[in-house]
């Protein structure tokens, strides 16, 4: 099947900025020593975190200083591979469970928890679940937000990757292809993303750096200014959430490095 996207053509500016470089404001907890994303609701304070593939079917509260605040099981949902989380203006939370690092699954869940901050021991989700376009490849996807009611998916590429876009809506939906882009660099691995509440500004995370894109019209993200934040040191970074021009990032512990939640300026 030959691909047709919308972005074939475009113009983009690339700047690479020296003052990305996130600060560690807290220690996260020793028993998740895998957190994969990091949230935070219009309703609740507390930063919610998950961790993915092999762990168990629990979303916890921290505060800022990484204490737990709250563990909520999910009662109706396994932990196939949840690799990132999102959020809509109700204060309702989006797990991505969609990891697929074998390739070779070609459906998808994004689990819809509400309000999670109401119930902080159980709850239920519910499911938006989704298959791969007609004649597409598996792909291992660890990254997505939620825009006008549109999920934005991402797969996790060396080069050029792809962009899924999905409805916000429970029930069953095959994903419509949105975009192949590449980001001029070898290691496009990214690992989670973000947009901004007043939604002019996204932001796309790997190990090394964090990709903000801007000055772009309704969806066309990549048509628009891209700017590069290169970081001082390379950890396994899978957790990226934007407020207030600040970002929050976690990594993974491992090696005896990682397992902090940072914040980083972008003033």
């Amino acid at each position: 099947m030959k691909i047709k996207t919308s972005l074939t053509l475009f113009t983009s500016i690339f700047i690479t900025c020296q003052n990305g470089n996130p600060k560690v404001i807290a220690n996260l907890p020793s028993s998740l020593p895998e957190i994969s994303a990091i949230e935070k609701t219009t309703k609740s304070n507390l930063f919610w975190v998950v961790q993915d593939a092999g762990n168990n079917n629990h979303i916890y509260g921290l505060d800022e200083k990484g204490d737990i605040k709250a563990d909520i099981t999910i009662e109706n949902a396994e932990n196939r591979d949840w690799e990132d989380l999102t959020s809509d203006k109700e204060g309702n939370l989006y797990i991505g469970d969609f990891g697929n690092n074998n390739k070779e699954e070609t459906n998808f869940t994004i689990l819809k928890i509400t309000n999670p901050q109401v119930n902080m021991k159980r709850i239920k989700a519910e499911f938006i679940r989704f298959s791969l376009p007609k004649d597409t490849k598996p792909k291992d996807f660890e990254a997505f937000f939620l825009y006008n009611d549109y999920f934005y998916v991402f797969s996790k590429e060396t080069k050029k990757f792809r962009t899924l876009k999905i409805p916000n809506r429970v029930g069953y939906h095959e994903a419509k292809l949105f975009s192949e882009f590449n980001l001029e660099g070898k290691n496009n691995k990214i690992t989670s993303a973000t947009i901004s509440r007043n939604g002019k500004r996204m932001y796309l995370l790997n190990h090394d750096k964090v990709w903000e894109l801007s000055e772009y019209k309704n969806d066309t993200f990549f048509e628009g200014k891209i700017t590069s934040f290169p970081f001082n040191h390379n950890t396994q970074k899978e957790g990226v959430f934007e407020i207030d021009n600040t970002l929050y990032i976690t990594d993974e512990y491992k090696k005896n490095e990682g397992g902090n939640l940072y914040k980083m300026s972008l003033n």
